[in-house]
């Protein structure tokens, strides 16, 4: 457990209970996204009526390591964290032990707050308790950049562009030796 005191931000363990509370943030990105233009990142359709997004929420909260920002107890971001990329997606596997970022998300209605940068200072230190010295994510690397933008001021650096059929992903990296 984590408290990020400048921020009141509290990181718990994730759990298959708090799904509910995941999808309506990623549901609210979704629409965050497309009334700003952005329909290209996540869709149109709310996450949580795409075929296999309640499924997938449920496998990242239970296959993987979640961990879920609360602010007051109330749930305000998700962070994922697994052993490697999402298989299903063609990113070339490190050669070394690795934590990769395979879901981070804010609630929107907390935008500003600083949710997901303490999210991954969060993972940075779960990747370092563990003993990895390489922390990765892959984002969306449309709309001019400013996801990648964003991953690069909280300490990552770009390495491998990659496609997704026609969605354009850039692959991230921190070393943390």
């Amino acid at each position: 457990m984590n408290d990020d005191t400048t921020r009141g931000i509290r990181i718990r363990p994730g759990e298959l209970s708090d799904a509910p509370a995941v999808l309506g943030m990623l549901d609210r990105a979704v629409a965050w996204m497309n009334a700003r233009g952005n329909t290209e990142q996540w869709g149109t359709t709310p996450y949580s009526q795409k075929p296999g997004g309640v499924a997938r929420v449920e496998r990242y909260l239970t296959e993987n390591d979640p961990h879920i920002a609360e602010l007051d107890g109330v749930p305000v971001g998700t962070l994922v964290l697994g052993t490697g990329p999402n298989p299903q997606v063609s990113i070339p596997l490190a050669d070394e032990d690795e934590r990769f970022v395979r879901l981070l998300v804010s609630d929107r209605r907390h935008a500003g707050r600083g949710v997901g940068a303490a999210l991954l200072a969060h993972a940075v230190a779960e990747t370092r308790r563990a003993g990895v010295a390489l922390l990765r994510v892959d984002c969306w690397a449309g709309g001019g950049g400013e996801l990648v933008a964003y991953y690069e001021r909280n300490g990552f650096t770009p390495t491998v562009p990659f496609l997704a059929g026609s969605w354009p992903g850039q692959v991230l990296a921190m070393r943390l030796d």
